[in-house]
């Protein structure tokens, strides 16, 4: 007896959950070789301004949360990716066209570079902060905290895992929370890694993760005063002014595009704020 395939359609990952769009749409996504694969959420603005809501939410817990906990945390999110290896390189192959060797290298670079930000987690403090000289008695010390809410754009031309790892790691390492459109003809090495979210540690909310079409939802992530920055990473098929504009009219921090997809203490510290304070010294 022949077996009726059933196409899969996924979902949007907003505040640890799966909901549809609340549009009802979607789109096709098919192999490299144009076969169909399975059907994806088309995010609409309503989509977005929810996921900046749960992202909202959920910035007080984790940014006060302890960088061990959170070190534990995002080392637990690379063991799970680990785990599910396998699936990661099966998905890259099919909707990338990518040889069986270069999507497990894309893989294992994606993980690795997960455990290498985790690491980062409780030591980039004490390297971007420092305790300034003053003339007098007390002390003066800079420390980096969080932006808060961080808009992203997966890299769109390759590597859906890996560009998307590049973009979200260093974000929240901090304690930020992010809202990510992934790559939209690639969306499902997304959305397998939002179940590894959704069965790990990371609170509901600190990652929430889109599907659809950059250039409708980027406009749409730049102007609402509900952010606090924006990253351009994958936003080279947007015009960029534009983006920016809007960016600048609620003051947020825009981080521009960069092509390098490995790790790097300036791309933490690029979602950070220096707040500096004062302190008396005891006389005691």
């Amino acid at each position: 007896m022949t077996r009726l395939h059933i196409p899969k359609t996924y979902k949007l990952f907003i505040g640890g959950k799966f909901p549809r769009s609340e549009s009802g749409r979607t789109y096709r996504v098919t192999a490299a070789k144009g076969d169909f694969v399975a059907n994806a959420a088309q995010s609409s603005r309503k989509d977005a301004r929810d996921a900046v809501v749960a992202a909202r939410s959920a910035v007080g817990g984790w940014s006060g949360a302890t960088s061990y906990n959170r070190v534990q945390v995002l080392y637990r999110i690379a063991e799970m990716l680990e785990g599910r290896r396998a699936q990661f390189v099966d998905e890259i192959r099919q909707l990338e066209g990518a040889s069986a060797s270069a999507a497990a290298s894309q893989v294992d670079r994606a993980i690795d570079l997960w455990v290498w930000y985790a690491g980062w987690a409780d030591k980039y403090a004490q390297v971007l902060g420092s305790a300034n000289p003053v003339a007098g008695p007390y002390f003066n010390l800079s420390v980096p905290e969080p932006t808060g809410v961080v808009a992203q754009i997966a890299p769109q031309e390759s590597d859906s895992l890996l560009g998307l790892v590049a973009v979200v790691a260093p974000a929240i390492v901090s304690g930020n929370t992010v809202v990510v459109v992934s790559h939209e003809s690639a969306p499902l090495p997304a959305i397998s890694f939002a179940e590894v979210l959704a069965t790990s540690d990371v609170p509901g909310g600190v990652v929430n993760i889109l599907t659809g079409s950059p250039a409708e939802l980027g406009p749409w992530r730049a102007s609402p005063a509900d952010g606090d920055a924006l990253a351009r990473t994958g936003a080279g098929a947007i015009a960029g002014i534009p983006l920016e504009a809007a960016a600048a009219e609620t003051i947020k921090r825009v981080v521009r595009p960069s092509d390098d997809l490995d790790g790097s203490l300036q791309k933490i510290a690029a979602f950070t704020e220096t707040k500096t304070v004062w302190h008396t010294k005891s006389l005691i």
